[in-house]
C-alpha cells in the first residue's frame, strides 16, 4: 500500500470532492422550491439548472478519478501479492510441501489474494466513501435544522449495531468458508490430474462421492452465511426506509408550524435519502471485508512461514567448479521423530558410479533428497568436493547436480522446453538433440508431429511412461552436470532399451553417477553398489563381490533371476559355457 500513497490520496481528495458536489445538489434544490415555485422568482430557474449540470459533469470526472486510481491500486496491489506470496511459496523447503496440499496453497494464491485487492480497492474506497458521505450528510443536515436531525442519529446506532452483530458473525463464517475452499480445490485438483488412476480402479462413483460431501459442506456454509445476511439486511433497509418517514413526518409538521421552509425540507428529504445507501451496503461491506480479513489472515499464515533449510551467502564470485567427489560421513537423518539412515558412510569419487538397492522405505531417495538438501541431515555431514553442502549456496549446490526422479513430471510444453529446463538459457537445440539421442528418446520425438516442438502436455499426456522417463533422463543429461542421479529412473524402460542408455551415459563426460533402483540390472555395471537395510548400509561392493557374499543382493538377484541360488548358479555356469542361447539371454 505505501507504494501507491499518491494514489490513495489522489483518489481520496476526488472523492471528497466528488461527495461534497453531490451534497451541494439539494442546496440547489432548496432554492428552486423556496425561490422559483414557492417566491416566483422564475429567472433563477436557468441559473440553478445549469448548477445542477455542472455539479453532475463535476461528480462524474471526479468519481472517475476515485474509481479509476482505486481500481489501478487493487489490481497492482493484487499483482504484487500473489507474485511475492508465490515466489515465497517457491522458496519454502520440502517439508513445507509435506504440511500443505496443492489445493490449499492455489487458494491462497489465487482467492485469498483477490478478496485482499478488491478490499484494499474498490471495496476499500466504497467504505471509506460511506463513512464520508455518512459525516458530510449529518454536517449538511446539522445546517438545515439541528432538531430535525436528531431523527437519523436516534436511528444511526440501531443500525451501526445490526452492522455490527452481522460482520461479527460472518467473520467466523468466512474462516470457515476459506478452509472448505481449500479442501474442495484439493479434492477437485487431486481427482482431476490423477483421472487415468481414478477411471483405471473405476473409482469415479467414489470420487464423486467425496466430492459431493465438500461440496455440500461448502453449501452449508454459504447458506449459513445467506442466513446471517438474511437475519440483519432486511432489519438494516427496514431502519433506513423508517428513518426517511420519521424524517418526512417531523419535518412537515415543522414546515405546517412555520419553524423550517418547504425548501429546507425538501434539501433534508434529499439529504436522508442519500445517507439511505450507505446504511443498506453496510451489511455487503461488512460480508466482503470479513471475508477479505479471513483470507488475510490465511495469507499471514504461510507468508510467515520461513525455510528450514537456510542458504550460505553468495560471495559474489563466479560459481565454484565442481568435480563430484562425493561423501557421506556418518550421515543420520530422522523425520518427525521416525529415524529414516542412521550412520551411513560412503565415498563417491569423481567419475565414478555409485548403485543403490534396498527394499521400499530404506531411505535410498532420502540420501538423494538430502545430497540435494532438500532435508538437512540430523547427524554427519555430506561433502561436495571437501564442503560441507550446508556451507554451500543452495542456488549452486543444486545448480551442479542434474535428477531423474522415479515420479516423472513433464510441464505442459514442448519437448524442446521440456529438455531445457534445467539450463533454459544456455542450452542450444544441439544440445537437446544430443541429449535426446544419449537418453534414446530421438527415435520417438522425430516421429511426433511436430517433432522438438511438440507440446507433449500437463504430466506429459500423449506419451508412454517410457517415453516420458527417456525425455525426462535427456532433460538431466543436457544440464552437463558433475553429478547425475538416477532415481529408479528406468523402471518403465525395457532391458534392452534400459541396457543402451546405460552404455551411452558411461560415454557422457566425466560425471559421477547415483543409480538407485530395485532391477540388479540397473546397478550392476556400477562401480560400487550399497544395499540398505535397516536405516543404515548392510552391504557394499561390486556385483561379483556382492553375490560371492550370498547376501541381500544376491537374494534379490534369485529373487530376479531364478527361484532359488542354486537355479541361479547352473544359470550362471550355463551363462558361461553357452552364451547366445535362451538360457543365457535370460541370465542377461
Amino acid at each position: 500500500m505505501k507504494r501507491y500513497a499518491f494514489l490513495y490520496l489522489l483518489g481520496f481528495v476526488s472523492m471528497v470532492i466528488a461527495i461534497a458536489l453531490d451534497l451541494m445538489a439539494p442546496q440547489i434544490t432548496k432554492h428552486i422550491i423556496d425561490d422559483v415555485i414557492v417566491g416566483g422568482q422564475t429567472w433563477l430557474l436557468m441559473e440553478l439548472l445549469v448548477g445542477l449540470l455542472i455539479i453532475a459533469l463535476g461528480r462524474a470526472v471526479f468519481q472517475y478519478v476515485k474509481e479509476f486510481s482505486y481500481d489501478y491500486i487493487g489490481v497492482s496491489i493484487g499483482f504484487h501479492m500473489r507474485k511475492d506470496l508465490f515466489r515465497h511459496i517457491q522458496g519454502m523447503s520440502m517439508d513445507f510441501f509435506d504440511r500443505h496440499n496443492t489445493g490449499e496453497l492455489m487458494t491462497r494464491v489465487k482467492d485469498d489474494v483477490d478478496k485482499v485487492w478488491v478490499t484494499l480497492g474498490f471495496l476499500g474506497i466504497l467504505s471509506v466513501e460511506a463513512v464520508t458521505h455518512t459525516v458530510l450528510v449529518i454536517f449538511f443536515m446539522l445546517r438545515l435544522n439541528p432538531l430535525l436531525t436528531l431523527v437519523p442519529l436516534l436511528i444511526l446506532p440501531a443500525i451501526a449495531f445490526c452492522a455490527f452483530r452481522l460482520e461479527r458473525e460472518l467473520g467466523d463464517v468466512y474462516d470457515q468458508i476459506s478452509d472448505e475452499t481449500a479442501e474442495l480445490n484439493t479434492v477437485a485438483q487431486e481427482c482431476i490430474a490423477g483421472v487415468r488412476t481414478v477411471k483405471a480402479f473405476a473409482r469415479e462413483r467414489y470420487e464423486i462421492e467425496k466430492f459431493s460431501r465438500h461440496n455440500k459442506r461448502f453449501y452449508d456454509l454459504n447458506m449459513n452465511q445467506a442466513r446471517t445476511l438474511s437475519n440483519y439486511q432486511p432489519m438494516i433497509t427496514f431502519l433506513g426506509k423508517f428513518m426517511l418517514i420519521a424524517i418526512i413526518i417531523v419535518g412537515g409538521l415543522m414546515v405546517i408550524g412555520g419553524r423550517m421552509s418547504l425548501g429546507d425540507l425538501g434539501a433534508f428529504s434529499e439529504y436522508a435519502n442519500n445517507i439511505i445507501w450507505p446504511m443498506e451496503i453496510v451489511g455487503w461491506l461488512s460480508n466482503d471485508i470479513a471475508s477479505a480479513f479471513a483470507s488475510w489472515k490465511k495469507i499471514k499464515k504461510v507468508a510467515a512461514q520461513v525455510p528450514t533449510i537456510s542458504s550460505a551467502p553468495t560471495d559474489g564470485d563466479a560459481p565454484r567448479a565442481f568435480h563430484g567427489d562425493i561423501v557421506f560421513d556418518h550421515v543420520g537423518f530422522s523425520l518427525d521423530g521416525h529415524e529414516i539412515l542412521n550412520d551411513v558412510n560412503l565415498h563417491v569419487e569423481p567419475g565414478k558410479t555409485l548403485g543403490i538397492m534396498g527394499m521400499t522405505g530404506t531411505g535410498k531417495t532420502t540420501l538423494v533428497n538430502l545430497l540435494q538438501r532438500f532435508y538437512d541431515v540430523t547427524e554427519g555431514r555430506i561433502l561436495l568436493d571437501g564442503t560441507d553442502i550446508r556451507e554451500l549456496p543452495v542456488g549452486q549446490l543444486r545448480a551442479c547436480v542434474s535428477v531423474v526422479m522415479q515420479d516423472v513430471f513433464l510441464f505442459s510444453d514442448t519437448v524442446t522446453e521440456n529438455v531445457k529446463i534445467g539450463h533454459r538459457e544456455e542450452i542450444l537445440p544441439d544440445t537437446v538433440e544430443w541429449a535426446a539421442r544419449n537418453a534414446g528418446a530421438d527415435r520417438f520425438i522425430n516421429r511426433l508431429s511436430d517433432r522438438y516442438e511438440t507440446v507433449i502436455g500437463e504430466r506429459g499426456v500423449g506419451l508412454s511412461g517410457g517415453q516420458k522417463q527417456r525425455i525426462s533422463i535427456a532433460r538431466a543429461i543436457a544440464k552437463q552436470t558433475p553429478v547425475l542421479i538416477f532415481d529408479d529412473a528406468t523402471s518403465a524402460l525395457d532391458m534392452e532399451t534400459e541396457q543402451l542408455i546405460q552404455k551411452r551415459l558411461n560415454e557422457v563426460g566425466q560425471t559421477t553417477k547415483i543409480i538407485i533402483g530395485h532391477r540388479i540390472s540397473a546397478v550392476r555395471s556400477a562401480d560400487e553398489i550399497i544395499v540398505l537395510d535397516k536405516h543404515t548400509i548392510a552391504e557394499r561392493g561390486t556385483h561379483d563381490e556382492l553375490m560371492a557374499k550370498k547376501g541381500l543382493y544376491y537374494q534379490t538377484w534369485c529373487v530376479q533371476y531364478g527361484e532359488s541360488g542354486e537355479d541361479k548358479d547352473a544359470c550362471q555356469v550355463e551363462n558361461g559355457k553357452k552364451k547366445g542361447n535362451g538360457g543365457a539371454s535370460a541370465c542377461q
